[in-house]
């Protein structure tokens, strides 16, 4: 066994609760404006109600945001950077980006940053932003995406001129822990330009406001240190304690209140002029007279003014500690930086088996990335449609809008996000995917991660699992017990005989998750979902959460086979519980139960009832079905139909003799039910060998394959598109004389549906493509090298199945390397500025990607599922 990191050492003393490791960490978010959360409107409005030019002056309720700023896990104390370039409106204290009504693809974020390096226990943090020199592009950025159409790109930042001539900073922050509670950190700023150029750097330290609407037995306060000069200050916070932060020696110290400027705001008087967004007056306007007029508040900044020469890097240290110390910046504390930052390496070092350099480096800035999302995240949906005692009672509207029936959801906690400044709330199928990757650096955050979901202040009483913030009703795929097992088995390949009781926890609350979609989504009672949203947004030809034409009924081929995944998880759950706990044996008959008849429904067709899959085109199809009985076969050739692949079990001949009872009902199936199904569901049952259970049967599967390995449909140079390439000539359907169409689009969607930030039209998704790559692994752990399929379809180059599975990875980690002339897949529309020295190296991890050149497309740091390619680095180097 390879010997233990320092840095594994610290999840240990955490874990067993011997230090609190994770008390502190990158937990502030990137946007609060904008989120449900903040918006007490009576329509909804979030994006109108709390906008980006508000929340300089405005103070928030739930949370607060930052650049690169930590928090305690409850967001007492936060820290944060904020700059000025001597040309800017405004400082520079938060990401700026369009909100999704004035983006023409929906939110997006209009900034240049990057997550380069994060613990598990963030003892060490680095991360960089790029701040340009020159005033900071806002109202062309706003009126350029204003004036584009759906049809046409983004328009980002470098399309903009502020990055001409290198004429822009280099912010690193940086962060390492001496202890539990002694944050150290430094930031470095540099010069990129020819030229000198001035900087404010005003690194801040406040307090999240509870006062103002609520009471509180002591307001926290921050207060400048007796005898220390510019370079202390004490907080005293009651529910966290008292902390000292030190800094090096500053110009001006600057002091205000983390409370609304009212006049601003909302046009009423100031009851004090000490509010939230006085340093901005004071360094724009250069009048510090009310910034340093007093010596305590609740908001707090040193203030560092520099002309930095061309190349010349400022470097400003700071230090967060409950230790009283006479010389916090001595020799120890760079020390300590060397210290953390080794020990980052070689825990990466330790966790990593790709001997390749960039893909090493690939995998580090992924899982950083993954580890910088963390945030905390609160909301008390009972109490934000209430209202709390010391603000006015919100609009009665509100008590049946959004969220309304969700009033026993209260969350309190850290959590993935897949994205804090476009996505700073939780998703659950999202979080789900996230686990899979925290699994390989943190194995008891994701268990708690996924466990959470299923929590009584989470989990409706009626056993749904919310969806996320903008709908919590919405219904994302069930893909909870999926997550469970792949964190269970990567326990068990380090050497650990697999945590069961984790198990036993989420099987028994997903069952009542499990119930909930049964109940809910299987309106005809015939083991074919509807489902609706699903997570795929636009993939189809009608929003297929409302609206769907003629009073019908979908019948969907991805609810379907999500809940035969689920069934089939969940049956590997049980047997996996029943090896040692033979209670469980009956659940795994249960399930095992439930999934024959979702798999007989959908490959069935007879007088009575004729199931999803389409004889002539031989794929499966979503199918509406009208009041009267009749139908309308929805023939999109998307991943839809494509989903039935990934339902696949194999159970060991092992379990079977260890199951008596199980092996039992197995065999009833084959005498009594088997012989009544066209299609089997069990390819193959022999006395003695393993058995494979597939919601396809082996000729459909077979057919699908060729679909799924096809470059003129589905294979993409970087992995599986989420639409069939045949589609560029557009599908139409009229159904009560209204025209439908769906058409290939590989990038940035054109329909609104959703938003239209988010496309499931053929780009390629990391979270399916993995889920694929899975059920193609364990298709091949049963069929070995017996099974072999044309890769590509039609080269007739036959590979066996892992051969395909490791070729399929290739393609999506491609999307990330550098070609022969340095070019990254996914930075194909700035190509040349990613070549450049002092980009060359970074990586952002979007949303999704082109459907055939591979560029991100979506959030730009959708570090949570696509993290994912971390994994398959580890399983292709392994």
């Amino acid at each position: 066994m390879a010997k233990q990191t320092e840095e594994q050492k610290r999840l240990s003393e955490n874990y067993s609760k011997k230090k609190d490791w994770l008390h502190w960490g990158p937990y502030l978010s990137e946007r609060q404006w904008g989120t449900v959360r903040e918006d007490y409107s009576a329509n909804g409005d979030a994006w109108e109600y709390f906008t980006h030019d508000q929340s300089r002056s405005r103070t928030y309720r739930w949370g607060e945001d930052g650049i690169a700023g930590i928090s305690d896990r409850y967001c007492n104390i936060c820290f944060a950077i904020a700059l000025w370039n001597g040309n800017d409106g405004i400082l520079k204290e938060r990401l700026f980006g369009l909100s999704g009504p004035r983006g023409n693809h929906g939110e997006d974020v209009k900034e240049l940053y990057y997550y380069l390096d994060n613990t598990p226990t963030h003892s060490y943090m680095k991360h960089l932003y790029k701040y340009p020199q020159s005033e900071f592009p806002y109202l062309p950025l706003v009126d350029e995406n204003k004036k584009r159409g759906k049809d046409e790109h983004e328009f980002e930042i470098l399309d903009t001129v502020v990055f001409d001539n290198d004429n822009y900073f280099d912010v690193f922050t940086e962060y390492a822990k001496g202890n539990e509670e002694d944050i150290l950190i430094k930031i470095s700023v540099i010069n990129r330009s020819k030229k000198t150029a001035p900087v404010y750097i005003l690194p801040t330290l406040w307090i999240r406001n509870f006062w103002s609407f609520m009471d509180m037995e002591k307001k926290p306060s921050i207060t400048k240190k007796k005898g220390r000069g510019n370079t202390g200050v004490f907080v005293s916070h009651p529910y966290v304690g008292d902390y000292n932060f030190y800094f090096d020696k500053a110009s001006k110290l600057l002091f205000t209140e983390n409370e609304t400027n009212m006049e601003r705001i909302y046009k009423s008087p100031n009851d004090h002029p000490f509010k939230k967004d006085i340093f901005h007056d004071a360094v724009l306007k250069n009048n510090y007279s009310l910034a340093t007029k007093k010596n305590e508040g609740t908001k707090f900044s040193p203030l560092y003014k520099v002309n930095l020469k061309s190349g010349e890097t400022h470097i400003v240290k700071l230090r967060l500690t409950k230790d009283s110390l006479a010389n916090p910046f001595d020799d120890g504390f760079d020390a300590i930086f060397q210290k953390r930052q080794t020990e980052s390496e070689a825990f990466f070092e330790n966790l990593c088996s790709a001997k390749d350099g960039q893909l090493k480096s690939i995998q580090k800035q992924a899982l950083a990335g993954l580890l910088w999302t963390k945030q905390y995240y609160n909301y008390d949906v009972e109490t934000w449609l209430q209202g709390d005692p010391k603000e006015p009672t919100p609009p009665k509207e509100r008590l049946t809008g959004r969220n309304s029936n969700w009033k026993t959801l209260r969350n309190h906690d850290i959590i993935s996000m897949p994205d804090k400044w476009e996505y700073p709330w939780f998703a659950a199928w999202d979080s789900a995917f996230h686990c899979v990757t925290w699994a390989l650096v943190d194995l008891n955050f994701a268990k708690q991660q996924l466990l959470l979901f299923t929590k009584e202040w989470y989990m409706a009483p009626n056993g749904q699992i919310p969806a996320y913030e903008w709908s919590f009703s919405d219904v994302n795929p069930p893909v909870q017990a999926w997550a469970a097992l792949q964190i269970y088995k990567i326990e068990k390949r380090t050497g650990s005989e697999g945590d069961v009781a984790f198990l036993k926890r989420i099987f028994n609350k997903l069952a009542l998750n499990f119930t909930w979609w049964v109940n809910r989504l299987d309106s005809s009672e015939n083991n074919v979902f509807e489902g609706g949203f699903l997570g795929l947004d636009n993939i189809g030809v009608f929003d297929r959460s409302h609206g769907v034409p003629g009073n019908g009924t979908l019948e969907q081929v991805d609810g379907t086979s999500w809940m035969a995944l689920y069934c089939l998880n969940m049956l590997e759950i049980s047997l996996e519980i029943a090896m040692i706990d033979e209670t469980y044996e009956d659940m795994a008959t249960k399930y095992f139960g439930h999934f024959v008849f979702i798999a007989e429904a959908m490959n069935k067709r007879d007088l009575q009832y004729i199931g999803t899959w389409d004889d002539e085109e031989s794929f499966f199809y979503d199918k509406l079905v009208f009041p009267n009985g009749s139908y309308i076969p929805i023939k999109v050739r998307s991943i839809v139909g494509l989903l039935s692949l990934a339902a696949l079990l194999t159970i060991k001949k092992e379990t079977l003799q260890k199951l008596p009872g199980f092996s039992k009902s197995m065999h009833w199936f084959r005498e009594h039910r088997r012989s009544r199904l066209k299609y089997p569901v069990i390819q193959e049952f022999a006395d003695g060998d393993d058995v494979l259970l597939s919601l396809v049967p082996r000729d459909r599967m077979a057919v699908l394959m060729r679909a799924f390995l096809d470059e003129g449909e589905f294979l993409s140079p970087y992995g599986i598109r989420s639409l069939s390439k045949v589609h560029e000539t557009p599908y139409n359907i009229n159904i009560d004389g209204v025209n439908y169409s769906i058409n290939y689009e590989p990038a940035e969607s054109t329909t609104r549906l959703f938003g239209g930030n988010s496309n499931w039209r053929g780009p390629i998704w990391m979270p399916i493509n993995y889920l694929f790559l899975q059920a193609i692994k364990v298709f091949y752990e049963y069929s070995g090298d017996k099974v072999k399929l044309e890769f590509p379809t039609g080269s007739k180059n036959l590979m066996d199945l892992k051969s395909i599975g490791v070729e399929i990875s290739k393609r999506l980690i491609k999307i990330f390397e550098k070609d022969a002339d340095g070019n990254r897949p996914v930075n194909k529309l700035h190509a040349e500025k990613y070549r450049d020295e002092h980009f060359k190296d970074l990586v952002l991890f979007y949303e999704y990607f082109h459907g055939d050149n591979g560029r991100g497309v979506g959030a730009s740091h959708q570090t949570g599922w696509t993290a994912l390619v971390a994994n398959l680095i580890e399983e292709i180097g392994s």
